[in-house]
């Protein structure tokens, strides 16, 4: 709580308006590199034939204008989990890109990262339940 007041006591003092990183309307390979220099302190970004294909059909589409959320490795700063601590100047490696219309953003995908599966419609927990002989049921 201490460090939550002290947050709001210099946000209001510096009293200045939210600026993003980038411009929703910049380049897509733009706005990844402005994240991956800024943030993460890489010196440039390579794009396999996948993610090049990725970005074909994103401006084929008009996704372009989206922002990014980049995943990566949660082990590193890079798109490399063995290259620890704050390092700089490296280079990251998008293989593919994938177009979240309906969240409203594009995921750039680093390295060797595995996304999280997404859930179904009707969760399975839905129709587990234990039978009158104490079997758990419902897990086929």
């Amino acid at each position: 709580i201490e460090l939550a007041e002290v947050v709001r006591e210099v946000t209001k003092a510096e009293n200045k308006p939210f600026k993003p990183m980038y411009d929703w309307g910049d380049r897509v390979e733009d706005k990844i590199f402005s994240v991956a220099n800024k943030i993460y302190g890489a010196e440039a970004v390579d794009y396999t034939a996948t993610a090049k294909k990725d970005l074909a059909r994103i401006y084929e589409l008009g996704f372009d204008k989206l922002p990014v959320c980049i995943a990566k490795t949660h082990k590193s700063l890079s798109d490399n989990p063995h290259l620890l601590g704050r390092p700089k100047d490296f280079l990251v490696t998008v293989r593919e890109i994938i177009i979240n219309s309906g969240a409203g953003f594009l995921v750039p995908l680093t390295g060797d990262i595995i996304r999280m599966p997404g859930l179904p419609a009707v969760p399975r927990a839905t129709v587990i339940d234990i039978d009158d002989d104490g079997n758990i049921v419902g897990l086929e």
